[in-house]
């Protein structure tokens, strides 16, 4: 009896394990067991066969999933340290994505429940402050102020840093992969190719345009300047780039000293609002109409319709979902990498483009090519973590580790698509100079 009473007590004084407050919980947030490994602080576990693992280091971590029962709290845990994942990122997410269909259950199913936990390991507390990183812009949405706020937040985050990342090509879109074993740089070049060939730099000038005259070239949010490179390497063409970003336009204009093409090419801190200078033979727009916003697009097409001669040709290189989407206030995209980003539908950028003046004469979809360069770029912040991390810090190296892994899901499945959208200026009577096939385009 006394042996009995002592084991009772025993028991009853022993700690309670994190792991069995939050079993009933996860069990309701996945309709059973938890898809994943949860390891939590005091070294509990809910063990699990699937794909990875999650560890919650602190209380913070269900303090800021309390505070903010979404998809940002549970971002704004992960950046800040307080919540850890094991394994292959995108494949977690992908499960988790997978088990909980609807982010709002977090809210619905188990918020009463995770209040009554948080309390059981040190109480609610005040809000945690979001991590420094996190932004909310101020000012008219796409207005050049702001534009340049957004940009800024994200391209300065520094060179050496998405180096690191795109690799010696330093580009920062969407490759091309001719076969598996095809590199990422020999990829993006031959993306940088295709677009050449597309836009007409490869083609002999039409007989009546001879003598041939060396082409002038727009490239609209030009990053580092790959693109402006290849052009006037490859194909002898005078190029102008246009970015927001100081720090790009400083790189770039350091790579085009160093190969010496200073003479052909101009790299310009300027928004495209503000280009006045045409007429141009072909415009690149790569990588930039997800900043432009449907509001101003109307405006985005009219102006490059502007600065093209007749016969010049625009291509559109854009990332775009089925019906577009404008990020959500309070997503982790919106709120830590594209402030302001918005997605259009390939049908509604077609349109807009036309009702510019453009005539649509090829479209594109890169999406597969798109999950392969988003596992090139996870490969090497993986393989360069602790360079990284001095780069930029913790926080940040973990907000783009988190962005590109759920970006490669989002390829995957079709949720995001990549779209060419190849337009031409046509002459007054409706000339087009397009070559008869796709033939040379590679």
């Amino acid at each position: 009896m006394a042996e009995s009473l002592t084991d009772t007590l025993s028991t009853a004084l022993q700690p309670v394990q994190v792991a069995d407050v939050l079993e009933p919980i996860f069990s309701k947030l996945f309709s059973g067991p938890p898809p994943l490994t949860f390891e939590f602080w005091d070294g509990s576990q809910l063990r699990a066969d699937g794909p990875g693992r999650i560890t919650m280091h602190n209380r913070q971590a269900l303090r800021r999933i309390l505070w903010s029962p979404d998809q940002l709290g549970l971002s704004r845990a992960f950046i800040s340290g307080d919540l850890g994942a094991e394994g292959n990122v995108a494949t977690v997410l992908r499960t988790l994505q997978q088990s909980m269909p609807s982010e709002r259950r977090i809210a619905l199913h188990a918020l009463p429940e995770v209040i009554a936990a948080t309390r059981t390991f040190g109480g609610i507390g005040k809000p945690p402050p979001p991590p420094p990183e996190e932004v909310v812009p101020r000012g008219i949405r796409h207005s050049l102020q702001r534009d340049r706020q957004t940009v800024g937040h994200h391209y300065n985050t520094g060179n050496n840093f998405y180096r690191l990342v795109l690799g010696p090509s330093m580009t920062y879109s969407c490759a091309r992969f001719a076969t598996a074993e095809t590199t990422l740089e020999a990829a993006q070049e031959a993306k940088h190719e295709l677009i050449c060939r597309k836009v007409g730099l490869a083609e002999d000038p039409p007989e009546h345009d001879k003598p041939r005259r060396r082409k002038r070239v727009l490239d609209v949010g030009c990053g580092w300047g790959s693109m402006a490179i290849h052009a006037a390497t490859k194909h002898d063409v005078e190029v102008v780039g246009v970015t927001l970003s100081e720090e790009q336009a400083k790189y770039a204009r350091q790579r085009i000293d160093e190969v010496g093409l200073g003479d052909r090419v101009e790299i310009r801190v300027q928004d495209y609002r503000e280009v006045d200078d045409g007429p141009f033979d072909a415009i690149s727009s790569i990588g930039m109409a997800e900043h432009v916003g449907r509001k101003n697009m109307a405006q985005y097409f009219k102006q490059m319709y502007s600065l093209l001669r007749p016969g010049g040709r625009m291509l559109n290189h854009a990332i775009s979902s089925v019906g577009g989407s404008r990020l959500p206030r309070r997503s982790f995209v919106n709120r830590y990498v594209f402030p302001d980003g918005e997605l259009l539908d390939v049908g509604v950028t077609a349109l807009v483009m036309e009702r510019a003046g453009f005539e649509i004469r090829d479209v594109e979809n890169l999406r597969e090519h798109y999950a392969s360069t988003l596992r090139q770029w996870v490969a090497n912040l993986e393989d360069s973590w602790d360079e990284a991390v001095k780069l930029v810090g913790e926080a940040r190296a973990r907000i783009w580790l988190l962005y590109m892994s759920g970006s490669v899901n989002g390829f995957d499945d079709g949720g995001l698509q990549l779209n060419q959208t190849l337009g031409v200026r046509p002459h007054s009577g409706g000339r087009s100079d397009m070559p008869p096939t796709r033939a040379g385009w590679g």
